[in-house]
């Protein structure tokens, strides 16, 4: 008990920091891609279309700096989390199993931070310049209850010493 707590404590100290990672990169993203309007194709225009992130949002410039942010920096954080929240030394191929369920996970937590955008900027307009970091905190926080049991229990279980 006395562990698991150790490690859920790390583990939010690791979460904090990706946190911090994710909220700069989704902001410098969405700054340098604002412009990019390309549409999105197939199924992804379908899960990001403009009634769920608003008239003018259904791009890649508008989807893709959520996607990359979380990418970036929760593959940062299962890292970390591998040596030292865990004291892991799980097969490497848990890290490609981590990616497919961080994939699937981002895809609907970008959808989320997307559809947040649309209605902090809708009913709070002088919220805008916030809406990123706010969708990316409402995201993470929900990435946060997922991840934790997902690499605990069954991608990075510790070592035996």
């Amino acid at each position: 008990m006395k562990k698991s707590l150790i490690q859920f404590i790390k583990f939010n100290l690791v979460s904090a920091s990706v946190t911090i990672v994710q909220l700069l990169l989704v902001n410098v993203f969405f700054w340098l891609m604002k412009d990019w309007k390309a549409p999105l194709p197939g199924l992804l225009s379908a899960v990001f279309n403009e009634a769920a992130v608003g008239a003018g949002n259904a791009n890649w410039g508008y989807v893709l700096p959520f996607f990359l942010s979380n990418v970036l920096a929760n593959l940062y954080g299962f890292f970390v989390n591998r040596k030292v929240t865990f004291h892991s030394d799980a097969p490497k191929r848990n890290a490609v199993v981590f990616l497919i369920v961080l994939c699937i996970l981002i895809l609907v937590s970008t959808w989320i931070q997307g559809s947040l955008v649309h209605v902090i900027t809708e009913r709070f307009p002088a919220g805008t310049k916030l809406a990123p970091t706010l969708a990316a905190l409402a995201a993470g926080t929900i990435q946060f209850l997922i991840l934790f049991p997902l690499e605990k229990y069954v991608l990075l279980k510790e070592r035996e010493r």
